[in-house]
């Protein structure tokens, strides 16, 4: 979907998320912010196209539920699950700093 797409571009980290106080993207974003990372967060509960939105991101990640899915630098990476074990792996900050998410 040309949406998902464009708006994944915006900025170094994109997260495709709900309002609904999910856990998982609650956990996703605080990660974010503890390595210093503002990312741009669309609530797709709150958009018009959000449906259609959630849709290509099932299809795209090859699962039902695609919240939160997270894109680094333009490129899916995955929901909470792949950025859990890229940061326990320490790939993440490297990941990062070369989309230019962080500097330090």
């Amino acid at each position: 979907m040309e949406k998902v797409s464009r708006l994944s571009a915006e900025k170094a980290v994109v997260i495709f998320t709900a309002s609904n106080e999910c856990p998982m993207s609650h956990t996703v974003t605080t990660l974010f912010s503890s390595l210093g990372v503002c990312p741009a967060v669309h609530e797709l509960d709150k958009d018009p196209r959000g449906r259609d939105m959630e849709r290509d991101l099932a299809r795209r990640l090859g699962r039902s539920s695609p919240i939160p899915a997270v894109f680094i630098g333009g490129k899916l990476v995955g929901s909470t699950d792949r950025i859990m074990s890229l940061h326990l792996g320490g790939k993440l900050v490297p990941m990062l700093k070369a989309a230019g998410a962080i500097w330090l």
